[in-house]
Parts: C-alpha cells; structure tokens; sequence
C-alpha cells in the first residue's frame, strides 16, 4: 500500500508528443506515459509545420490516463498539475476562444517575410523593446505569425478575437475560460515570443502595430488578459476536464511556461548555470538577477524561466532534427548511424557542418540560412555527417555561450537537460570538449519534473522554486574535457567562427577563405 504522500501531475507537450509525469513530494517520479499526435508539414512549402489544438487535448487525456495507470495511482489523489508546452506556438480563436485554424507550431517559418518586416519597422522606429529581443524578430516569434495568418486568411478575419500561445489555450481549456478578459497569459511565453514587456507597457504600442500593417490596428487590445508568472494560479480544473482526465475537479492550475525553461528548472538551474536542452532543436537557458539586452540573444525577461529572475534563452532551430534528416537520407535511424562514433577523434572526418537546416536563431537570427557541410570527398560518409553535425552544434552552441558571458552572464556551469543526452554520450563528450568546460547531465529525465515543480508550489506543497528543486532534482554525472580534443576543437572552432559570421551576416565584408579547405584536411590527419 502506498503511503499518502503530496502527488502532482506535471504535464510537458513536446514537438511531437505529450508527456505526463507524476510526481511524489519525496518519492519523485512515480509514473509517466506519453502519448503522440501528428505534425502536418508540407512538401511544397517546407517552412509549414501546424498542429490541431483537438489533437493535442485528445492525447493529454490518452497520457494522463495511463500515466495514473502506470503509476497505480486513483485521479482523486493528484493534488494540482501544471503544463508546459512548445513556444512560440501559436493558434488564432475566435470570441469564445475557439480556434479557428491549427497551430502555428514554434518551427514553423511562414512568416519569415514578415519578421524581416518587424525588424526593420522597430530599428527605423528606434522601437524600445527590440534589445530586449535581441535586436532582431524571428519567424519562431508570435507577431510574425500572427501577421502571416491575417494576411492569408481574409475570409476568417471577421471571426478573429485574438491569438493564443498553447500553454495558454491549454490552461483556458483546463479551467472552462471562455472570452478573452478572464485568459490568463505567460509573462514566460509573451516575453520571449511577442516582444512583451512589462516596463515598457506590455506589448508593442498601437502606433507602431498599426504602422506595420493596417490589418494589426486594434490587435494589441485584442491581445488582452491578464500576463502573470508562473508562481501564479491561472485557476481551478473544471467539472469537464476533470471528468476527461479522471482527475477531481477544482484542483489549482499555475500559469503555464515553455517547456525547456521548466526543463531548466527541472534541471536544477541557479544563478551562474547554463541548462542547455538538447531535443528537437536547443534552448539554451539561464537566470539573472537583473535583466540586461544582449544582441543576438531572442529574450531577457523578467519572471521566465524562475519567477523571481530574469529568463535569458536562446538557442539552436535544429539539433536532433539535423540528426534524423542526415539518418534519413541514409535510410537507416540515429541509434543505427550512431553505433561506433564514440571512437572518432575530434576533427577527424575533414568536414566542418554549419547547423543552419532550419534557419539561425541566434545569435544571427536569420531563417534564411541552409545547411552546409565543407570538406566532403568521395570517400565521406552518412556517420561522418552525423559526427561533423554534432561538432558542429557544440560549435554553434559556443558562440551563443561566448556572447552571452561577453553581456556579463556569470557561466560556472553547463547542464545537459532534455531526452538527447541521456541517450547520446558522444554528444555530450563533444559538447564538453567544444566548451573546454565539465557538462553535467542528470542522472535521471527530467522532462515534465520543471511542471511538476511548479505544479507543487500551486498545491502549496513547497513555498520556493529551490526548495522543491533540492527536494525532487536529481544528482549528476559529469562528463570532463579531454585535453587532446580541446587543442583540435580550439583550431576548428577559430573556422567555425570565421564561417558563421561572414557566411551569415548580410552584406558582410568578403573574407579570403583559400586557407580554409585546407586547414580542414590538416586537422584531419592530426597535423
């Protein structure tokens, strides 16, 4: 018989599945199960990715049920849960918050045209919140899309109410919220995604939305609410809901966040970490006492990430997607392509892989960027490629890690968080080597314990973040550099660098790169 312990649910929808975790106060993980729903994507158009919110909401009911199941535990007893959820997705709804199209999930790149538009408009209009940004508006950003959708939906626009982040459509959903005043929305979500900000008056003022495009007038009281942190209660799980999930009704619901910055917390960040999570693509977290821009970097916002410090992300737009696409036009998968590579040495295979697949977003926020591999010859292989995409996004990951500590961003430690390196030891020695720094990686996964955490402090279990997290985190491993690898990876590194910059940046000065080619073949003989 179990003991009557404090049990949460902690709720993380992922890129292509939700996670449900339940968690014991002092037990930890009792349970979890999963539970997928379809990504649509479009050959024509390989900047489309969307999702349905039904589907969603369907597999959360499917992965609560069997995570109960799983855990041998009765719905009655969950005390509180919370959610995180992928960011900037995004869905238009109309006046009773339904939506009236799918999610423009955080990878999709429609409105690229769009954020260039943004950009340009905020640095002729010298716009104050564009720093805080980085400098720079994405198309994984929120305004970008939700330009996009009015541009190209003339027919629905009558029916527009507003547009929601999922972990704030998911939470209306949970609590019965119906119209737009009572929504409550993620101060974590609108920092990071729509250039929210709370000293400068929430969102971009109407003058500058209006001159952007006329079809954004009246948008910015649209997107009205109330914008809390995540130490908030966003409200109580309704009659229906908790029907659906077997769970009893009336239990408290916080404010929801992105996923990675609760797997931050989950990972057991404090001031003076770096949490790196590696999944689909990278977010690549910490927390600071007082908010200061950095350029290139896509947020610094007070109360994300932990609500009594300012969240800094920033991150890659594709790690283990690079790694599937590259198994993929290899006809065989990652675990396959994988078998072996912990015996390359560092540069050995001569090619040096820029990881913009998906685009760049940061430190150079270009989505315009493609993939490009250098120093192929005929005898390379599919498990050099992948080798070489590894290398090359520790590389990519140092360049954020540089600008982020040249803003005075105190770096004493790197954590590996998300599914990838707990599965993945080369990665994380090759990261380790990159960085000439120890890369700690949980001894046990951490998706969804960041939602549990929080939904811990809704139930009034714990009273802070750090005490919860000294209670539920688990301990490390560390994987050290090896001195070998960090003289080769210093000279790789030195190109990276030189390539990411002048290749990247618009309008960049020409750079002599005859020396280049063939600095990767000496490399590669270990001269």
């Amino acid at each position: 018989m179990r003991d009557e312990m404090p049990i949460v649910a902690g709720i993380d929808f992922g890129t292509l599945s939700v996670r449900v975790s339940l968690f014991d106060s002092e037990k930890g993980k009792l349970g979890s199960a999963t539970a997928s729903y379809p990504l649509s994507r479009k050959k024509e158009n390989p900047d489309h990715a969307s999702q349905r919110h039904e589907d969603h909401m369907q597999a959360m009911v499917a992965a609560m049920r069997d995570a109960l199941a799983n855990a041998n535990v009765a719905g009655r007893e969950v005390l509180a849960l919370a959610i995180a959820t992928t960011g900037s997705t995004v869905v238009p709804v109309d006046e009773q918050l339904r939506p009236l199209d799918d999610y423009y999930l955080w990878c999709d790149h429609r409105g690229k045209k769009e954020a260039e538009e943004i950009a340009n408009l905020a640095r002729r209009e010298n716009l104050p919140a564009l720093p805080w940004s980085g400098g720079a508006c994405s198309s994984e950003m929120a305004l970008p899309k939700l330009l996009h959708w009015l541009r190209n939906n003339p027919a629905k626009r009558a029916q527009f109410a507003t547009m929601i982040e999922h972990c704030d459509l998911a939470l209306a959903s949970l609590t019965g919220v119906k119209d737009i005043s009572s929504l409550q929305r993620s101060v974590c979500a609108a920092g990071h995604k729509w250039m929210w900000n709370a000293d400068l008056g929430g969102l971009p003022p109407e003058k500058f939305l209006s001159q952007l495009d006329p079809l954004l007038a009246g948008v910015r009281k649209q997107l009205g609410g109330c914008y809390a942190t995540s130490d908030k209660i966003a409200g109580h799980l309704s009659p229906e809901w908790a029907d659906n999930l077997g769970l009893r009704a009336g239990i408290p619901i916080p404010v929801g966040a992105i996923d990675a910055h609760w797997d931050a917390i989950g990972a057991g960040i404090s001031v003076g970490d770096v949490v790196n999570v590696v999944g689909t693509s990278t977010c690549v977290m910490a927390i600071v006492k007082e908010a200061i821009p950095i350029p290139g970097v896509f947020g610094v916002v007070q109360g994300s990430v932990h609500p009594h410090y300012a969240g800094i992300e920033a991150g890659l737009s594709a790690v283990g997607d690079i790694f599937e696409a590259i198994a993929r036009r290899a006809d065989t998968s990652v675990s396959e392509l994988s078998r072996g590579l912990e015996t390359f040495r560092a540069g050995q295979t001569g090619l040096l892989r820029m990881t913009w697949d998906n685009g760049d977003r940061n430190v150079l926020s270009n989505p315009a960027l493609g993939g490009v591999t250098f120093g192929w010859n005929l005898l390379h292989t599919a498990q050099d490629e992948l080798f070489a995409a590894i290398e090359g996004t520790a590389f990519h990951t140092r360049i954020i890690l540089e600008r982020v500590a040249e803003h005075g961003v105190p770096i004493e430690r790197v954590i590996h968080g998300g599914g990838i390196p707990q599965k993945n030891e080369t990665l994380n020695q090759v990261y380790a080597n990159v960085f000439n720094k120890p890369v700690l990686v949980p001894t046990q996964e951490i998706t969804g314990l960041g939602s549990g955490i929080f939904a811990f402090l809704a139930g009034g279990v714990f009273k802070t973040v750090e005490e919860a997290q000294k209670s539920l985190c688990p301990p490390y491993r560390t994987v050290t550099p090896q001195p070998e690898a960090v003289a080769i990876y210093e000279k790789l590194f030195l190109l990276y660098r030189r390539l990411y910059f002048s290749m990247g940046t618009r309008g960049s000065d020409p750079v002599a790169l005859g020396d280049f080619l063939p600095a990767l073949t000496q490399i590669a003989a270990g001269r």
